[in-house]
């Protein structure tokens, strides 16, 4: 057994592991967080992706035993809990860029990470390259493009903010 310690979603956690044990099976078996899907089982759908120390991750990548000690954000820690959506969230469910639903949590995911990459002068060619690892099969990408490009007008990266004065 591996031991591991980590905050997820602001709240510390810990839990004995088998060292096999990827990140994506201790969030959703040991710690009932089943917002993050499991798609595809080889990292190519995105619908597993998180927040690792602030930059998104394909958590079925990943041992849960490497993250011991990391700040790990899901879908579930991305509002705050019983306040309003996050703008991506808002802008997904405005611009209904879901369908099926399967895949939006690693989708906003993602694209929340795009925003804190690219700034939020975006275009549609950029959010499409940089989703490629994201895969949905309902919605052809239009409504998640223009969800994305809504919510990045409003988000305002931490890596572009203006120093404080």
């Amino acid at each position: 057994m591996s031991a591991v310690a980590m905050t997820v979603n602001g709240k510390p956690v810990t839990g004995d592991l088998d060292p096999r044990t990827l990140l994506v099976q201790f969030l959703r078996e040991t710690l009932r967080l089943t917002g993050t899907h499991v798609g595809c089982d080889t990292s190519q759908c995105g619908a597993c992706v998180v927040h690792v120390n602030g930059k998104a991750v394909k958590s079925c990548t990943v041992f849960a035993w490497q993250l011991d000690g990391a700040n790990v954000t899901t879908i579930e820690g991305l509002a705050e809990p019983n306040g309003p959506l996050h703008p991506m969230q808002e802008a997904f469910r405005e611009h209904h860029g879901l369908q099926c639903g399967y895949c939006t949590p690693g989708m906003i995911m993602s694209a929340v990470d795009i925003v804190n990459r690219k700034g939020n002068e975006l275009d549609d060619h950029t959010i499409r390259h940089e989703l490629e690892g994201n895969l949905c099969r309902c919605t052809g990408y239009h409504n998640i493009v223009k969800a994305i490009l809504k919510a990045a007008a409003e988000i305002r990266p931490a890596s572009v903010q203006a120093p404080v004065e």
